[in-house]
């Protein structure tokens, strides 16, 4: 990939949810939520202290998390829809 996030900001794929309902309804395009479920594509360096010590990020590249609905900023490299948020926005790691 061509693009690295800075400081505490990760880079998210979406993962798509099913198109159908558990009933066996299919799920139009224009009734679906954008999925707050993704893979993590790229991890910046970490935060900084006041002090200038570097804080490691929680997350690294492939883990699934899930996230806040309205969180990140939708960016598109090399054609491919991404995400970019700050690993605040992250509530939690699926296992």
């Amino acid at each position: 990939m061509a693009f690295k996030p800075l400081h505490d900001r990760v880079v998210v794929r979406r993962v798509e949810g099913d198109d159908k309902t558990k009933g066996g309804l299919i799920i139009p395009d224009s009734a679906k939520e954008k999925p707050a479920e993704g893979e993590i594509v790229s991890v910046g360096e970490g935060a900084r202290k006041d002090s200038g010590e570097l804080i490691a990020p929680s997350v690294k590249a492939g883990d699934i998390v899930l996230f806040g609905k309205w969180s990140g900023t939708e960016i598109t490299v090399e054609g491919e829809e991404l995400l970019i948020m700050k690993e605040s926005d992250i509530l939690g790691i699926i296992a």
